[in-house]
């Protein structure tokens, strides 16, 4: 007589069937018990969470308006991973499969594939907007991922729903530099057209998309790339580090991880010096160089390692970038940091001959560590980010984190998350939950935060922020326990917030409460130190061998009006600098094309202005008086006229460079040149 089969007997059964298709696909993959440990593992969270095998699944998806939060909550994830999708779409195009990327709690916010399989797949809700959690679906690759946080493959009948016996998935979660997951990729197909390069594929591709992240969360750090052999820095397989000033890891991707040997937390707990027995000044010592050639270290265990330093927090001025060694005869640094910061101020940096600069440091001097908030307005270009980074180094803040946010980088309903954190806990396996990502706020305690383009936050978010100025302190959105936060805070802006104020687009309130003291960057047009500038940026760029700059090279710097100011005049030096490598100066040769048709048309403008009669202007003897015969020289002649046309446009520089047909740096340089004349004004 048969014993009667239970509930439990069958799904037991219907496991050993599974197994038993599985293994000539594991074997193929190398997978062995562990594989089939974790599907065994899902299951049985499948079915703690109630779910049937036969029956229906849930196909309702989100609403539209919940699946546009999510996409907009993940808009950075998206951007990173859109153009990494195509490619590999590209790899396995007409097989019957699609690429899909999920969010950290498994929701589907994009997909693209082969357009009958996408039909097949939307049957069973494999589409954005649709959840495929194990909480919701059971055993998938996308949900046991998002479980194992490691490359997952569940094929055929391993699936714990019989409705989605039909696919085979490949997926990897998507880690940032501190081991959080962002989302998953995965490759679904038709299982009968499984084939066993396609994880390797996905992994690669996962690994582009970390990659991609980590240089974006930490583009004003230093980061190493590294690898065991040189060729491979700049590939996919190349580990990356990050690493603050100090030298502390501060980020790794999982390659790094792995050539080190460590996880991410204990990497962490590590500094340069302890990894490689070298220091962050060694390194910015050896990589100001643009050509600088990969170092080869060793590891602790005694592994050589080839490492190529990356940075741009000392771009123009050497901002940030630790001392070098200093003579015999300097004090040695003390415990606070305040010698050290004595003999690389910030502030000093910028002070390259200009007056309005001089006066603006001057004033900044007087507030730094007043607790008075600091409002930095200028143009695009003119290094407000360079300037914020000189107050906070210069600040008893300056060893603790100085974090900056551009306020108008990411979408009105991302800015929230990315300012004061998502403290939402997502449902891994039903019992595991992990907390979200700090705000930047929390991440710039004891230290500083700086908000450019702050004009462009929203309304609410702008009073949120105004209430965490207020109180010092950080309600969570889950209404938690308040979390005390000690910030300085620098704003910037290009717009006249008073005119946002009256178009009812920003608080009044928060504007009296970012504007402690309000400093004006002068556009490069309108500085006095051109050339030193030049030669400021050129000696960072090139601290070894710095080449001079022709006198032609220079005519051209004072003909151009610099729309993009200083970041344009160091692009313009850097690209010059590489072009020139070896030579002792920089010739119009190393120009760029474009950048020499710009300034022939200015330089051709000024002379044709210069010997264009002025039926507009006085005549010569009005202009300048006339001197004794034979007593005046043409410089003097030159000087007179100069002087007497800025006196006739009432200080405005601009209007005399029109008048005369000559660069408004001309006209400061001639006038400082000249013995005990006064600055003009702006």
């Amino acid at each position: 007589m048969t014993s009667p089969q239970t509930p439990a007997s069958m799904t037991q059964r219907a496991r050993r069937r599974a197994d038993e298709a599985a293994r000539p696909i594991a074997a193929a993959l190398g997978l062995g018990d562990a594989h089939f440990d974790l599907i065994e593992q899902s299951h049985q969270r499948s079915a703690t969470f109630g779910l049937s095998r036969i029956g229906a699944p849930d196909l309702s998806p989100l609403a539209r308006a919940d699946l546009a939060e999510a996409r907009e909550r993940n808009r950075r994830l998206y951007a990173h991973a859109a153009p990494v999708m195509e490619m590999l779409f590209e790899q396995i195009v007409n097989s019957q499969s699609m690429v899909v990327l999920t969010d950290a709690r498994g929701t589907i916010i994009h997909s693209i594939g082969d357009d009958d399989f996408m039909a097949k797949a939307s049957k069973v809700a494999l589409q954005p907007g649709a959840n495929w959690s194990e909480a919701t679906k059971g055993t998938n690759a996308i949900g046991t991922a998002l479980v194992s946080e490691s490359p997952t493959l569940v094929h055929a009948d391993e699936h714990f729903m019989h409705a989605n016996h039909f696919l085979t998935c490949q997926a990897s979660p998507i880690l940032d530099a501190r081991g959080n997951i962002l989302g998953v990729l995965d490759v679904t197909g038709d299982h009968r057209r499984y084939h066993q390069h396609t994880m390797g594929l996905v992994k690669m591709s996962a690994r582009m998309i970390e990659n991609h992240w980590i240089g974006d969360d930490f583009r004003n750090v230093m980061r190493l790339h590294l690898h065991s052999r040189v060729e491979f820095i700049g590939t996919l397989m190349e580990g990356i580090l990050a690493v603050d000033r100090d030298g502390r890891i501060v980020g790794a991707n999982r390659s790094a991880l792995d050539h080190l040997g460590l996880s991410g937390a204990a990497a962490r707990m590590h500094s340069v010096t302890s990894l490689f027995g070298t220091s962050v000044a060694g390194l910015v010592d050896h990589f100001r160089s643009p050509l600088a050639a990969p170092l080869c270290l060793c590891l602790p265990n005694g592994n050589p390692c080839h490492v190529q330093a990356r940075f741009n927090w000392a771009t123009w001025y050497g901002l940030g970038a630790p001392a070098r060694k200093a003579a015999p005869s300097s004090p040695a640094p003390s415990a606070s940091g305040a010698p050290l910061r004595a003999a690389t101020s910030g502030l000093r940096l910028l002070e390259t001959g200009d007056a309005q600069m001089a006066a603006l440091t001057a004033k900044l001097r007087k507030v730094i560590d007043r607790d008075v908030a600091i409002l930095i307005l200028g143009e695009t270009g003119t290094g407000k980010d360079l300037l914020a980074r000189a107050i906070h180094h210069d600040s008893n803040r300056a060893r603790r984190p100085f974090v900056a946010v551009h306020c108008g980088a990411v979408g009105a309903a991302a800015i929230e998350t990315e300012l004061f954190g998502d403290d939402a806990t997502h449902a891994r396996d039903g019992a595991t939950r992990r907390k979200g990502q700090p705000g930047k706020i929390v991440q710039a305690d004891g230290g500083t935060l700086f908000l450019d383009a702050i004009d462009e936050l929203p309304l609410a978010v702008q009073a949120r922020l105004l209430r965490v100025l207020q109180e010092r302190q950080l309600t969570p959105m889950s209404a938690g326990k308040p979390i005390a936060v000690d910030i300085a805070i620098i704003a910037a802006t290009q717009c006249k917030l008073r005119e946002a104020i009256d178009a009812k687009t920003f608080r009044e309130d928060l504007c009296d409460r970012i504007n402690g003291l309000a400093v004006k960057l002068p556009a490069l047009r309108e500085r006095s130190d051109l050339a030193a500038l030049a030669q400021a940026i050129l000696r960072s760029a090139c601290p070894e061998g710095t080449p001079a700059i022709s006198d032609e090279v220079m005519r051209r710097f004072e003909a151009c009006d610099w729309p993009g100011n200083v970041r344009q005049l160091a692009k313009v030096l850097r690209t010059a600098a590489l072009m020139a490598a070896g030579e002792a100066s920089i010739t119009r040769d190393h120009l760029a094309d474009d950048f020499i048709e710009e300034t022939d048309r200015r330089l051709a403008q000024g002379r044709t202005a210069a010997a264009r009669p002025q039926a507009d202007t006085p005549p010569a003897a009005d202009v300048v008086p006339a001197p004794a015969a034979g007593a005046a020289t043409l410089e003097q002649v030159e000087l007179a006229t100069i002087r007497k046309a800025v006196e006739a446009a009432g200080g405005n520089i601009s209007a005399a460079s029109k008048q005369l047909g000559i660069s408004r740096n001309t006209i400061y340089r001639k006038l400082r040149w000249a013995v005990g004349e006064p600055a003009p004004r702006c």
